[in-house]
């Protein structure tokens, strides 16, 4: 497919070319594509749609999430050398509040 030429125009010059009495070979010769392509253009002017991938999974944590939460709330009293995790700069109401909203704590 030359650069700036849409799926649509491919598809139209394909199918106008077979009409003429081109090959399907010659036509992949001509426009640099593949037998696939030539014999998904013939029956259709439109390309077919992108197909969309599955859904993605929920993570394996998601059972977990409010213990996790959980144990980093109880972190939050715990001794610097006790917290699961550590950070400096933020004064533990500040990271409390963070924590309920579900935002990240790890540095």
């Amino acid at each position: 497919m030359p650069p700036g030429q849409s799926k649509v125009e491919l598809y139209a010059a394909l199918r106008r070319d077979s009409r003429d009495g081109m090959s399907n070979r010659a036509l992949q010769c001509k426009y640099g594509v593949t037998w696939s392509t030539v014999n998904k253009a013939l029956p259709s002017a439109w390309p077919q749609p992108r197909t969309t991938t599955a859904s993605a999974r929920p993570s394996k944590l998601d059972p977990f999430t409010l213990l996790i939460d959980e144990i980093l709330l109880i972190d939050l009293d715990a001794t610097r050398k006790q917290r699961h995790t550590v950070t400096p700069d933020l004064p533990p109401s500040d990271r409390r509040a963070l924590l309920v909203r579900g935002v990240a704590l790890t540095t």
